[in-house]
């Protein structure tokens, strides 16, 4: 009986080694001769775990813990990429392990073929799940062109029309250039994440392109370029999206909608989120290191940025921290198009703002001539920024700038320590408290041609040999509830040129 019960065990032992699954739905990579040798490359075996598992219905390719070493692999339908806890996947160092790859869909950044550590192309139920991380190794990958991401500096992630799209709990760190790009993607699920992406240029830590029904929440990110960003490289929007609990540290614009702006931007929900300066030791490749802003909204390459909603952030840092900005930069998508219209920016709210550490810039919303930022209301924002101004500041005539790449800072010390707004339409400022910490003879508000704006419940603490505390040019139907003001002396509250209809309440 004992001889026989261990005869049985044995052929039950022998018959688990030799599966290829741990159970049905689930595949080892190690099954498919995968090592946990970053000498061997363990590419053919990692995609043929992958294959078979979409090919027999689905289920998860799991990495085991343990090192192992790929180029370029395919995420098929179906299939859920598990990497398990000590599990670290390596991004080879060798270019020639990387696949050129041109997606069918047609956008700025498809226009020749592009390398990536993991790509997947009209997928659908697709996920990257786990405690373990991806690595890829991109300090190995050298800048030779200004525009080389992707061509010789490969993304780490990038998922092209696909649907049914969750990356949840893994480590992404190290990317060529970007980290992750999902372009043209619908019911998108990103959760929990931790990205470190400072190790060469364009590092930003995510980018979203022209998708819809996107959640992202409770990232922690830390970026040399831009941290989470919605772009628009295509003539696909952005929309119904949200975006929450996030912790972000960016050498760059901490949140943007922009650069690319060719669809727009549509019901955008950015809340509970904390921008801050980066705790890491780590080269820097570009930006600076406080991060040159917190919230950039940018429609340059027309489009539309229609419903979008800014709440409860709070920032640490960041030289000019709201941005935004209108204008005719007419990039078009592709090759052999025009872009023939000026963009639109409407229905804005940015509330519950807390802001401390700021540079010394100060922030804007800019339009164009004609092509005025509409409906857009601040409210509740605490914002302490450096001071400093100067009275040439104060008196700067600041470019229209129409077709130069948008940036926070692109103006210049601007001349007034809280916000520049111009050529802009039915602005609200409600509950703003500005503070400049050193002396400062800028206002705290400039207004340039504005028509219609409710100025109400401001505390405005500095300028110290400013002129006014509000300056109004060329601007029209303009309320103003008496600010509370400290550290001025003798300033009067509005100072006036080529104004009409302004009531002071």
């Amino acid at each position: 009986m004992t001889k026989n019960i261990m005869l049985a065990a044995g052929l039950l032992t022998s018959g688990l080694l030799a599966s290829t699954t741990l159970f049905a739905g689930q595949y080892s990579i190690d099954d498919f001769g995968a090592v946990a040798d970053t000498a061997v490359l363990s590419t053919q075996a990692i995609q043929k775990a992958i294959d078979a598992c979409s090919v027999n219905g689905g289920g998860q390719v799991v990495i085991p813990a343990g090192r192992y070493k790929t180029g370029s692999i395919f995420l098929k339908s179906r299939v859920s990429l598990h990497l398990e806890s000590g599990a670290v996947l390596l991004g080879s160092r060798n270019l020639d392990d990387y696949a050129k790859v041109k997606p069918a869909y047609v956008s700025l950044r498809t226009q020749e073929a592009t390398i990536q550590l993991i790509y997947a192309e009209n997928a659908e139920n697709i996920s990257i799940t786990g405690q373990g991380t991806i690595d890829g190794q991109g300090s190995g990958f050298k800048k030779l062109t200004w525009n080389d991401e992707g061509i010789t500096r490969p993304h780490l992630l990038r998922f092209v029309t696909c649907s049914n799209v969750a990356v949840q709990g893994v480590t992404l760190r190290n990317s060529g250039c970007w980290m992750q790009h999902y372009l043209a993607c619908e019911n998108l699920q990103i959760n929990g994440i931790r990205i470190f992406n400072r190790n060469n240029y364009n590092n930003d830590a995510l980018d979203i392109d022209g998708c819809r029904n996107v959640t992202v929440s409770d990232v922690i990110a830390d970026s040399d370029d831009d941290g989470i960003t919605l772009k628009s490289t295509s003539p696909k929007l952005c929309e119904n999206i949200t975006i929450t609990g996030c912790v972000i540290s960016s050498r760059c614009n901490a949140i943007k909608l922009g650069t690319e702006t060719n669809g727009g931007f549509r019901n955008i929900n950015i809340s509970g989120c904390v921008v801050k300066p980066s705790e890491m030791q780590a080269p820097a490749f570009f930006g600076r290191d406080g991060g040159t802003s917190a919230i950039s909204l940018e429609i340059v390459d027309g489009g539309v940025m229609e419903g979008v909603s800014v709440s409860s952030v709070v920032v640490d840092g960041t030289e000019a921290p709201l941005f935004v900005r209108l204008a005719n930069r007419a990039r078009a998508h592709r090759q052999g198009l025009t872009v023939d219209h000026v963009g639109q920016i409407s229905a804005v709210t940015i509330s519950n703002i807390h802001i401390r550490n700021a540079g010394k810039t100060g922030c804007s919303i800019t339009g164009l001539p004609q092509h005025p930022v509409s409906n857009v209301r601040l409210s509740n924002i605490v914002y302490e920024q450096a001071g400093g101004g100067t009275a040439d500041d104060a008196d700067k005539a600041v470019e229209e700038k129409p077709e130069e790449y948008p940036e926070a800072t692109m103006f210049g010390t601007l001349p007034a320590y809280g916000f520049y707004i111009r050529h802009a339409a039915n602005i609200t400022l409600d509950g703003v408290a500005l503070t400049a910490t050193a002396a400062d003879t800028r206002p705290a508000l400039y207004l340039e041609d504005v028509e219609g704006a409710a100025l109400g419940g401001m505390q405005l603490q500095g300028g110290e040999k400013a002129k006014a505390n509000i300056r109004l040019k060329a601007s029209r139907n303009i309320i103003i509830e008496k600010p509370i003001a400290g550290g001025t002396s003798g300033a009067a509250i509005v100072e006036r040129d080529e104004v009409s209809s302004v009531i002071e309440k």
